[in-house]
């Protein structure tokens, strides 16, 4: 893949605040506001044009990431997108939010049917990924495109995805991306080391059986790994809290990816106590991670 030359545009001169984004041979223009600074865009023309937008937030019940997905069209006063922000932030049953993303285009492009078609898009693709919660009640409607429109669109949401990330949103990103299934993962490719642990419980007297995948962001325990359920009293409380909130079959079956931030944390997040985890995880020849780690130092 080529490299991509992103301008981000500091608009107030800090990077906690208002930020503008354009990519290279790129229609798009895409607004990362804070909540707190939505009255310093009015007279923006493009943030009173027609626009998809993403309110980000973090759930005080659980402290999730959550996002609500909407669109916005230019109403007979002349307001767009912008217009529509100032109303959710004046909707107390949306106070969850602290910042807004705006995509919208330099030339006005958006129209009814194409701003309906990504928040279609933008919201199925959020939900598959599973990174954040969907607060999206209501299923957008896709409307009825050419397949001409359509490949233009899925264009423009292929270059979102890029500054979505760019903008330290992962809400299009799975955990674990692979092009081949998992079971055929040889464990040599740094992009697809898949780890595995195994082991007898002590406790649950039940067999533990997990893998987990390395990945730039960290170590992900993999959906339909059994674990251990009972806790340690020695277990880290960042792991706790995560197994707590984890979903966990009656049958210990995990059923859903995990992030672990280290090998160590991902081998206690499955083990229920204290546990090394370049000693615990072996690849699929039955190298430790540590002696995998200390051939790949020396191939450097």
């Amino acid at each position: 893949m080529r490299g991509k030359n992103i301008n981000l545009f500091l608009m107030d001169g800090i990077p906690t605040g208002r930020i503008k984004c354009t990519l290279a041979n790129w229609t798009g223009v895409v607004y990362q506001v804070p909540r707190t600074d939505l009255e310093k865009c009015k007279g923006r023309q493009e943030l009173s044009q027609s626009g998809v937008y993403f309110l980000f937030g973090t759930s005080d019940e659980t402290g999730e990431n959550v996002v609500y997905i909407g669109q916005a069209g230019i109403r007979k006063n002349g307001e767009g997108v912008l217009y529509r922000l100032q109303e959710h932030k004046r909707n107390l049953d949306k106070d969850y939010w602290t910042e807004a993303v705006v995509f919208t285009t330099s030339n006005n492009f958006f129209g009814p049917t194409e701003i309906s078609y990504l928040e279609n898009r933008f919201c199925d693709i959020a939900k598959r990924a599973d990174r954040y919660i969907v607060k999206n009640i209501n299923e957008p409607t896709p409307g009825n495109i050419t397949e001409e429109k359509e490949s233009e669109l899925e264009e423009f949401i292929d270059y979102s995805k890029l500054v979505m990330g760019t903008l330290g949103h992962k809400v299009f990103e799975k955990l674990i991306e692979s092009k081949v299934p998992l079971e055929q993962l040889d464990g040599t490719n740094d992009d697809e080391l898949l780890l595995y642990l195994k082991r007898n419980s002590g406790k649950s007297k039940k067999l533990i059986e997990a893998q987990c995948k390395r990945t730039s962001e960290g170590f992900v325990v993999i959906k339909g790994s059994t674990i251990e359920v009972i806790d340690s009293k020695t277990i880290p409380l960042r792991v706790k809290d995560a197994r707590r909130k984890a979903k966990i079959d009656k049958n210990n079956v995990l059923l859903e990816d995990v992030l672990m931030s280290s090998p160590s944390y991902a081998a206690s997040f499955v083990i229920g106590g204290n546990a090394n985890g370049l000693v615990e995880w072996k690849t699929i020849n039955g190298q430790t991670l540590k002696e995998f780690e200390s051939i790949e130092v020396d191939l450097d």
